[in-house]
């Protein structure tokens, strides 16, 4: 159980419990993840947790934007601090898998709720935040295209999937493996081959 402090303002406990969330994620199935453990593992009782969440899908869409919000500002800055495309799609490779690294409980999340049956508000955000990664890759990729980094035979969205696809070839590796911090050694390895596919013959 983490100690938190008792008292902390409405919005700093919200996030402490979606931290929270991700952590135990870390460690189990989401889908065993029960409001009573949350706030075992905040040291809370369940009324003081649904205090700041009405219910637990509310707790999950919370997760879901968390993720997003995070993850897509580093993509952004990632993006922003190279003029070159393949040096972009090369930034933005290592930092989303750095950070998995840091949080391996968010791909747990995120798959799990791609794979629920029901449409609820956490499955649209994660839809809603891999279309948005999906069209910034492609977008470096139509640059790099135009700026004749990238070879014209390829297609934008086929490569786009590929990028997505060999991210998450190793976050599975990472979860069988249980150690988060293999994805860190094996993303620049897994970028050359990408690089190479899509890299021009000029």
């Amino acid at each position: 159980m983490n100690t938190r402090p008792p008292h902390l303002p409405a919005e700093e406990r919200r996030e402490a419990t979606v931290e929270s969330v991700i952590e135990l994620a870390a460690q189990r199935n989401p889908s065993d993840i029960t409001t009573s453990a949350i706030a075992q593992h905040m040291g809370l009782t369940q009324g003081a947790l649904f205090r700041h969440f009405p219910t637990k899908d509310a707790i999950w869409e919370a997760v879901m934007q968390w993720v997003a919000t995070r993850l897509m500002a580093r993509v952004d800055r990632a993006i922003a601090s190279h003029d070159s495309a393949l040096d972009a799609l090369e930034a933005v490779f290592l930092t989303h898998t750095a950070f998995v690294a840091e949080h391996p409980g968010v791909p747990r999340m995120l798959f799990g709720e791609l794979q629920r049956a029901e449409d609820t508000a956490a499955k649209r955000a994660a839809r809603t935040l891999l279309a948005a990664y999906g069209k910034r890759v492609r977008q470096l990729i139509v640059k790099g295209q135009q700026r004749g980094e990238l070879s014209q035979d390829i297609e934008p969205d086929a490569a786009a999937a590929m990028f997505v696809g060999a991210i998450q070839g190793l976050v599975m590796q990472t979860l069988l493996s249980g150690e988060p911090q293999h994805i860190r050694s094996a993303a620049p390895g897994a970028f050359a081959l990408y690089r190479r596919c899509i890299g021009s013959t000029k």
